[in-house]
């Protein structure tokens, strides 16, 4: 890696990198603690910061002096002195003895505690079970081990750095590695001209309800009574959304915890007031085994009368049926689906590594009519290519850093209407006939780019020039329209391959399925909603000779 980041402090200019972005367009949110860092840290001596940004980028809040040894830092006892000074550092801290043991080697625990006999053999874990009754309470890394050799220091600023980290970012899940990855081109980005304003938080109570919500989050992953934690989810202001949906999120996977656990009732509870897609049909899933048949069939109708999407009116055709025979109702008539082809192929099992798909790709192929596993990729890939203008535009809130995979708001309910005029614009090129031409030019200027909707590794020029001549407009408007409506449900569930005949300007999807598989909902709701547009699919249903 240093040799492709030639400058050995590339990870301290990246720190620097995001505190002077914070400076510039967070300073009026910041705590004095925040600020009073944010000037301090600048005017310490480079190795004092280069040895902070290290111990903040690592794992663990105790490290040993020994194994702070970095040539470009160089002593790392000298680096801390002003680390200590500060208050940022603890040097020699008082240590329990789980954290002794997570620091120490086997046989300097031997060393230490003078062990002999079986008590010396034993797993390190089996030692510290042992060593607990004797040994109570902390004490000093010193106190422990007095002819260590060695220095202890416990940084404190981590959770600190995890909330500049977070007004950064906007999230938790990147991190420092992002510069590094960028710097060596593993990931590259748009560049998008968003103003010195733009930011993801606009006031600190925004900041606050987030930590808020991640601490639920941690504490519902180790096995806290979701039920409690639910009603101890901070109240957000209402004119943040993103917010918003992630405490609806949070409910939803709640309740989902307590459905696992049996408890219909708290599960119900918790759908009835959350929004997030899906609650609604899981709430009156859990009434239904709680045998609360009247208030689901109410809920039922409602949901009927207003579908929230697509997967939603699927789930509630499969339930209404159950219902209404449980209730002694009039059996209403079944739903119909489109009908559409079916293949039906026997082949003998490959000899080789083999998976199903290619298999039939296989099968299918030939010279006038190649055919591809594309699955999800092809038709997510050509609406990126298409609308890439609008997917990166610098909407307010949309883009505040420099690592952004796709727009912050992208599954926010409100994504296509704040830039409807946007995606008219392209979609304009599907009726004027200049799509092609625009999908080529991004395939080309924006190649390796993150994007949400782009699949890079999967699509080349033979693959687009065959799209591009064999599906029609019209059909690739239906496609991409119908990803707009619902980006989270349908960016997925296409077909897996496509087969194109070029000289007569045509082709077919077909979803595979191998012995014992099932179409899946989403893909079911595909091939439903091509065959009603007229679009060619088919499944192909294989078997092996015997």
């Amino acid at each position: 890696m240093n040799q492709v980041l030639e400058n050995p402090f590339y990870y301290l200019e990246n720190f620097h990198q995001v505190l002077h972005w914070i400076g510039e367009r967070y300073s009026d949110l910041l705590t004095a603690e925040e600020a009073t860092f944010l000037a301090r840290f600048p005017t310490l001596p480079q190795p004092a910061r280069a040895l902070f940004v290290r111990m903040v980028m690592r794992k663990g809040e105790l490290f040993r002096a020994s194994k702070l040894s970095y040539p470009e830092i160089g002593c790392p006892l000298g680096a801390a002195a002003p680390l200590v000074e500060q208050g940022w550092v603890v040097q020699d801290p008082e240590l329990t003895l789980d954290e002794l043991f997570d620091l120490l080697q086997k046989p300097e625990i031997t060393r230490v505690f003078a062990l002999s006999g079986a008590e010396r053999n034993a797993r390190k874990a089996d030692q510290l079970e042992a060593l607990r009754e004797r040994h109570e309470g902390s004490h000093r890394f010193s106190a422990w081990y007095a002819d260590a050799g060695d220095q202890v220091y416990h940084i404190l600023s981590k959770p600190l750095c995890d909330r500049l980290r977070l007004i950064f970012f906007g999230n938790f899940h990147q991190d420092w590695s992002e510069f590094v990855l960028s710097n060596l081109g593993i990931y590259r980005y748009e560049k998008v001209e968003f103003s010195p304003a733009a930011r993801g938080f606009r006031s600190r109570r925004d900041i606050d309800d987030y930590l808020a919500l991640h601490a639920c989050r941690e504490r519902f992953a180790e096995g806290e009574d979701p039920l409690q934690l639910a009603r101890e989810l901070p109240a957000l202001a209402g004119d943040n959304e993103w917010l918003l949906s992630r405490r609806q999120k949070m409910l939803f996977q709640f309740g989902q915890q307590l459905e696992k656990l049996g408890n219909w009732a708290g599960a119900f509870e918790l759908y009835e007031q959350c929004a997030y897609p899906g609650a609604r049909a899981r709430a009156i899933r859990v009434l239904e085994k709680d045998e609360r048949l009247g208030l689901a069939y109410e809920w039922l109708q409602r949901a009927q009368a207003a579908p929230e999407s697509e997967a939603e009116r699927q789930q509630l055709l499969r339930m209404a049926p159950r219902l209404r025979r449980k209730l002694g109702h009039v059996r209403a008539p079944a739903h119909k689906p489109t009908p559409v082809e079916r293949i039906d192929l026997v082949l003998p099992m490959p000899g080789e590594d083999w998976w199903v798909e290619g298999v039939v790709r296989d099968h299918l192929w030939q010279d006038e009519a190649p055919c591809f596993y594309v699955e999800n990729a092809l038709a997510n890939s050509l609406f990126g290519l298409l609308c890439w203008d609008a997917v990166f535009a610098a909407i307010p809130g949309a883009f505040f850093h420099p690592f952004h995979h796709g727009p912050a708001d992208l599954h926010s309910a409100d994504f296509q209407r704040r830039r409807a005029a946007l995606f008219d614009a392209c979609f304009a090129r599907l009726d004027d006939g200049s799509y092609g031409d625009t999908i080529r030019a991004n395939f080309t200027a924006k190649a390796g780019l993150q994007s949400p909707f782009v699949y890079w590794d999967a699509i080349d020029d033979e693959l687009l020039d065959l799209a591009l001549a064999c599906i029609p407009a019209a059909h690739l408007r239906r496609w991409f329209e119908r990803i707009l409506l619902d980006i989270k449900s349908n960016r997925s569930g296409f077909p897996d391959l496509i087969q194109f005949w070029p000289e007569q300007r045509r082709y077919r999807m077909v979803e595979v399925k191998g012995p014992g598989d099932r179409l899946q909902d989403n893909q079911l709701r595909w091939i439903d909603y091509c065959a009603e547009h007229g679009m060619p699919v088919s499944v192909c249903y294989l078997a092996w000779q015997e």
